[in-house]
């Protein structure tokens, strides 16, 4: 499967055209990621299996994870157990030899992190050796191993030949976001283990109230880790060699603990929950508190991550609890503001042991940088990004580079991975988007800061402002730590594949076509409908850099759908809905034929799929609400079409016109039914990772106050039903029973059954209930 997988993209690389070469591994039918650094193959392949014998050298630790991870893989990838002495079939060794393996060219300045993971593989038949500077790099050598094994026929195979490898930058993160949503234990494990599996070293977690917190109790939320918690899965990330590193904001983003009364008085303005009064010195208190929550359930880990992101309003504070005006004339700008509180609480924690990292933007200016210690690890992003760089290099600062976003643009449920066409498009792209992967690749291999900066490392994200599952995060994640490992190669085609093929197995298939239409679908689904200023949440408090509304307004965005009219008393129905909106139906009609292939591919590839199964029924349950939006598109056409035809009939046939409306009613219930369920499914499918959204658990209760400021789709709702939010704003319930109140008042003037009905749309649940309730839809009295 995965020789004729290769053929395809051989040859789809050879019919466009593409000047990027295959890595030599692929071209043999074998896939690592990332792709090593030096590979020199031999003619031969050999085979490899149960008969082979495993020899640990005595300088590698007794309990080395190395050890642990060759077995456990071995087995759970290729059902396979090495012997420990006698086999005809040949000798694999592990050896650490300090010095042993000489790193090439890397733009890594620090070559002793690098040196720690670097490894040589050496192949041949009967003899397979991987050697390491260090237990870091015989950890990677052997996932390298186990990825490059192929089968075939039930036959293990191995190219002659030699790989030697090391990172390009010492350290290669991802952003985790766990703000909006709580993963269980186990799964942050599982997302753990498989991170370090494709050679990431850092996992930085953003979880706001789901820690409990023991100085800032009014924060926590109802599902929360417990100090235990989190020390445990540093403990598990650390035997992987990958590092769980706190993340925490300040002094913007705080809404999560500025919307409590016990800390309204922290706030640089008192109506707002967005930022924290840096010249109040009970700020620094608090926030010292909580840094030291953190660190005592994260013993073991190098870094911590201190925000510093959008502090947009620094220095305009001028009120009874706050007065940062008068501290920015005292030391001279916004920047020396942001400079100063970055100061300070990276001065706690590196007192503690902690290097310090931040996002470097506005207000920072080059000329604030001279106020920071240098021992800070910038991540610079903004208006002023090569000036920033190259003072921060002049200063002999450490940085990391900023992958794109993964979630970037107008991915609600599912990342950008491919382009939706402008042809298949309801509404014109305002510009032009490249793909999340290309986009990765570009700008950690090639930006222009790798070539002024004193890079050590990158950081790919994913944000959870819109509520979207993690796990559809994958691709993006391993594509931004193999361009960090390896810059520039393979290309992200070729990256892609390989990506599918160890990350699910090697019997699925169409596995592109199914990202593809999943991306495709996504946007899809956004385009549908129409965009429009919110009325549902509150106003917005400010805007980006520095700007106060003088009245908080509505930039907040929102969707609707246009329903069509509602008939009169007399049935009569003057309706261009469907003449209007037939671009909308017909994209509609196309997407669920899209959608038939992508839930058809989906459910083989569950049964296919060696690992990752969850992953592949979590986008099973995206593709359902996918479905469920393009049917009520076609569904409200469809009733507008019966609704067209009572008034046609309403003076020949008063009962068929009758039955007509029916028959409208009866679609808006399936729309309504069909929502509930979908909604469920997806809740019940996402909780198996996550803990419940809900309000009230263990004791404490959930504080549902909205950000003054950004507004984040999955904070609109406490529970799931951000999922169908757009869906919970229409008025279709509305214009649904007022069809409904003209259907009765035509059939008493003409002497038939009223229907006792009603649509309550702002029911989610499944089941409906008696009619005498107000709560749910009910079709009673035909």
């Amino acid at each position: 499967m995965r020789t004729l997988l290769i053929t395809a993209i051989l040859g789809w690389f050879f019919s466009v055209g593409m000047a990027q070469t295959v890595s030599p591994l692929f071209a043999r039918g074998y896939t690592v990621v990332p792709e090593p650094q030096r590979v020199s193959l031999g003619i031969r392949d050999f085979t490899f299996g149960r008969s082979w014998q495993l020899k640990v050298d005595k300088s590698v630790a007794k309990g080395d994870v190395a050890v642990e991870v060759l077995r456990e893989d071995l087995a759970a990838r290729f059902n396979v157990r090495l012997g420990e002495s006698g086999g005809p079939g040949g000798i694999l060794s592990l050896r650490i030899a300090p010095g042993s393996v000489r790193i090439g060219k890397a733009l890594d300045p620090h070559k002793s992190a690098l040196d720690e993971q670097a490894y040589r593989i050496d192949l041949h038949s009967g003899s397979v050796t991987i050697t390491a500077n260090a237990p870091t790099g015989l950890f990677y050598g052997v996932e390298t191993l186990t990825q490059l094994l192929k089968s075939n026929l039930g036959t293990l195979w191995l190219p002659e030949g030699s790989i030697e490898d090391w990172p390009d930058l010492q350290l290669r993160l991802m952003y985790w976001d766990d703000n909006h949503h709580l993963d269980r234990v186990d799964a942050l494990k599982r997302d753990l283990r498989q991170a370090a599996f494709y050679k990431v070293n850092g996992f930085m977690v953003k979880l706001d109230g789901h820690f409990q917190y023991k100085s800032a109790p009014a924060v926590v939320e109802p599902y929360a880790l417990t100090p235990a918690e989190l020390q445990e899965l540093t403990n598990y990330g650390l035997h992987y060699h990958l590092q769980l590193i706190p993340y925490l904001d300040g002094p913007a983003h705080l809404a999560f603990i500025l919307k409590h009364p016990e800390y309204s008085k922290l706030r640089a303005f008192p109506d707002s929950n967005y930022e924290m009064c840096v010249a109040n010195p009970e700020s620094y208190k608090l926030l010292d508190g909580m840094y030291q929550d953190l660190l005592d359930a994260n013993k073991g880990v190098k870094y911590f991550y201190v925000s510093m992101d959008e502090p947009y309003y620094l220095g305009l504070a001028d009120n009874s609890q706050c007065n940062e005006v008068g501290l920015e004339k005292q030391l001279g700008s916004a920047g020396q503001i942001f400079s100063q509180f970055l100061g300070k609480t990276d001065g706690y924690l590196h007192a503690r042991g902690r290097t310090v990292m931040f996002w470097g933007a506005f207000p920072l200016k080059p000329s604030d940088v001279v106020s920071l210690p240098s021992y800070l690890v910038a991540n610079i992003y903004g208006p002023d990004l090569d000036q920033l760089d190259q003072v921060f290099h002049q200063r002999d600062f450490q940085q990391i580079l900023s992958a794109k976003y993964i979630n970037e643009g107008e991915s609600k449920m599912f990342p950008q991975y491919f382009v939706l066409p402008q042809v298949d498009r309801l509404h014109s792209r305002n510009k032009d988007a490249p793909s999340v992967v290309d986009d990765i690749v570009k700008k950690i291999s090639f930006d222009s800061s790798r070539f002024n900066t004193n890079l050590i490392g990158e950081v790919t994200s994913g944000w959870g402002d819109k509520g979207i599952n993690p796990e559809t995060f994958w691709l993006g994640y391993v594509v931004g730590a193999s361009a960090g490992w390896h810059p520039g190669s393979p290309n992200p085609q070729e990256l892609e594949s390989a990506f599918y093929s160890l990350f699910y197995g090697v019997k699925t298939i169409n596995m592109p076509r199914i990202y593809q239409l999943m991306s495709e679908q996504d946007q899809s689904w956004s385009d549908s409908w129409d965009t429009l200023p919110s009325k549902a949440r509150k106003p917005i408090w400010g805007g980006s850099y520095g700007r106060i509304y003088k009245t908080p307004k509505p930039p907040a965005k929102d969707q609707t759908l246009p329903l069509p009219p509602v008939p009169g008393n007399d049935l009569k129905y003057s309706s261009t809905w469907s003449d209007e909106n037939a671009k909308r139906i017909a994209l509609a009609s196309k997407s669920m034929r899209d959608n038939d292939t992508v839930l058809g591919l989906l459910g083989e590839n569950i049964q296919r799929s060696q690992f990752n199964r969850y992953n592949l029924e979590v986008y099973l349950s995206i593709a359902d609400l996918y479905r469920q939006n393009f049917e009520m598109i076609a569904g409200i056409h469809h009733m507008d079409v019966y609704l067209a035809t009572a008034s046609q009939l309403e003076s020949t046939n008063p009962k068929e016109a009758v039955r007509a409306v029916d028959s409208a009613l009866d679609i808006a219930s399936s729309i309504w039914q069909q929502r509930n369920e979908v909604l469920q499914n997806s809740v019940a499918t996402w909780d198996k990772s996550w803990f419940p959204r809900v309000a009230d658990a263990n004791g404490r209760h959930f504080l549902h106050e909205l950000d003054d400021v950004k507004d984040h789709l999955a904070d609109r709702t406490v529970d799931m039903t951000y999922l169908v939010y757009r869906e919970k704003l229409l008025s279709f319930g509305t214009w649904v029973n007022s069809i409904v109140t003209a259907r009765n008042q035509f059939a008493t003037a003409h002497h038939l059954s009223v229907r006792t009905y009603r649509l309550s749309w702002d029911d989610f649940s499944v089941t409906p209930v008696p009619c005498s309730s107000a709560a749910t839809a009910c079709d009673v009295g035909q």
